[in-house]
């Protein structure tokens, strides 16, 4: 309806009736599931760099990859991610300054952990001084030299109106960070620590104990944000790893089933999100044959929207006292950077292959060419050394037996193009379903998929040859239009990379008979 114009004069109205310009999304921001000696238990946490990721979830601890994997991510180009730490015990490490606070329960096990916020020497000379709180409670005082915080009435339980210990003292604290200690059967009273004063002290790194023995920890549900469930909420992820599952299973807490089953339910997130692709490891202490055998017998994956790598890397030990000066780990953290790296230099179209792997010092398995003439086949991604071209990913497959969904890169361009496409037509609910919205539509798009083409993303001299928009009265009829439905088909030629570059050279007798 339009405004009433009662008196004289010159009126100005603003009418929307252009295009919408679409932004494209981010691709390169990576999820990891794994184990942590401190930090948010089952909750996914934004992590910009490795000092973020050191002060919420502590270093490297022997017995788990997740510190490495975040480690190679970020050196390798990653520019940010989400870590969700798995439980791994009661009697999981602990590094930096902390003190374990034992329960009055028989057997005094320890329920409450301590930990220093400040990691360096700022973490050194605290005390935390436990009390009676009297009707199931305690108090806690923590001190450092005048510095003292006092918490009064503490309880390990979660019902409303009670002073949960862990909650309080972390949301006030400007000094330490309790960390629960869960006991199964014991009551919330017996929880309570014992009475005295303890002080923070200095401890080292030491191997997580992995209680993670069931698929179903790994998993998660969406209602607790727990496990993979916890990353269905977050839009922004377009990889996942779990380089601990590898922990695991060198520990014995799961089997080669339950490897399966977990990375199984790594693919189900991925095509059930349909916005990200899953990174696989392969099992440690395989042979090109084994590896083969394991994917295609044993595993027997297919799917568009995971990558499996082999063999694993050797990096440097970060803890030498333990193991040797370096270690072998899973590839996945490094790859997920990788994949981020190649996003920023040349773009998510581009293979995230032929890429030098950094802070890899060897491999535990050095593949042939041979070896590998089986095993690319069947996608499975190897990461090679060359002579005076250091270590590098040398293939770009998906798991999926569709050709049309052979490579990494075509993946992922299409998770890029169609989420962009959702975000950036979210106007178009509820409006008019006539000829100029579907002209406004179409303008829409075709102006985002040009910019793509210019990018380098898809096949063709021109934009009619690299793609097409068709949003017309055909693909929208009444019967259509009736239901609330607007149909808009899209159309792109993705490109490929140049996998197998063949180079046909032939004798021929030179003179100046020879034409051009």
């Amino acid at each position: 309806m339009s405004p009433q114009y009662l008196s004289p004069g010159v009126y100005v109205e603003e009418v929307d009736k252009g295009s919408k310009p679409i932004e494209g999304v981010g691709t390169a921001v990576a999820g990891f599931i794994g184990f942590a000696t401190k930090g948010p238990v089952n909750k996914p946490t934004f992590i910009a760099n490795w000092t973020q990721y050191t002060n919420v979830f502590g270093g490297f601890v022997p017995g788990a990859y997740l510190a490495h994997a975040v480690y190679g991510y970020f050196n390798n180009g990653g520019g940010s991610c989400y870590v969700l730490r798995l439980p791994a015990g009661p009697d999981d490490g602990a590094a930096g300054n902390s003190a374990a606070l034992p329960a009055r329960a028989a057997g005094g096990p320890s329920t409450l952990r301590a930990i220093a916020k400040d990691a360096g020497a700022g973490g050194e000379g605290i005390t935390v001084e436990v009390s009676d709180g009297g009707e199931g409670t305690f108090n806690l005082t923590v001190k450092k030299g005048a510095a003292e915080e006092k918490y009064d009435g503490l309880s390990f339980s979660t019902a409303k109106g009670a002073q949960n210990a862990v909650e309080t003292v972390n949301k006030g604290s400007k000094l330490v960070m309790l960390e629960e200690l869960k006991l199964a059967g014991v009551g919330l009273a017996e929880r309570n620590p014992v009475a005295g004063s303890y002080a923070l002290k200095p401890t080292e790194a030491q191997a997580l104990t992995v209680k993670a023995t069931s698929p179903d920890v790994y998993q998660g549900n969406v209602a607790d944000r727990s496990g993979l469930g916890g990353f269905e909420a977050i839009d922004d992820i377009t990889m996942v790893a779990c380089p601990d599952l590898m922990a695991a299973y060198q520990a014995g807490a799961i089997n080669r089933e339950g490897v399966k089953a977990v990375q199984l339910a790594l693919i189900a997130h991925c095509e059930n999100m349909k916005d990200r692709v899953a990174i696989l490891d392969a099992l440690p202490d395989l042979n090109a044959q084994d590896v083969k055998d394991w994917r295609m017998k044993e595993a027997g994956y297919d799917s568009k929207y995971a990558a499996l790598y082999y063999p694993w890397l050797q990096v440097a030990n970060p803890n030498p006292g333990v193991g040797g000066t370096s270690l072998f780990i899973p590839p996945s953290g490094h790859m997920a950077g990788i994949w981020a790296r190649s996003d920023t230099e040349r773009g998510v179209h581009k293979a995230p292959a032929n890429e030098v792997v950094r802070g890899a010092l060897g491999l535990q398995n050095q593949i042939t060419k041979s070896e590998q003439d089986s095993l690319n086949p069947v996608g499975i991604n190897c990461v090679r050394a060359f002579p005076g071209r250091g270590i590098r990913v040398w293939g770009a497959r998906t798991l999926s037996s569709d050709a049309s969904w052979r490579y990494v890169n075509v993946r992922r361009l299409f998770n890029f193009v169609e989420e962009s496409i959702l975000l950036g037509t979210q106007w178009v609910v509820f409006e008019p379903n006539d000829q100029a919205l579907w002209q406004r539509v179409k303008r829409t798009i075709t102006g985002f998929l040009t910019r793509v083409w210019r990018d380098g993303a898809l096949f063709g001299l021109t934009p009619e040859e690299a793609f097409y928009v068709k949003c017309d009265a055909e693909n929208n009829p009444p019967e259509t239009r009736d239901v609330g439905q607007l149909i808009v088909e899209v159309g792109i030629a993705p490109v490929k990379p140049a996998e197998f570059v063949i180079f046909r050279v032939s004798q021929f007798s030179g003179g100046a008979g020879v034409e051009e």
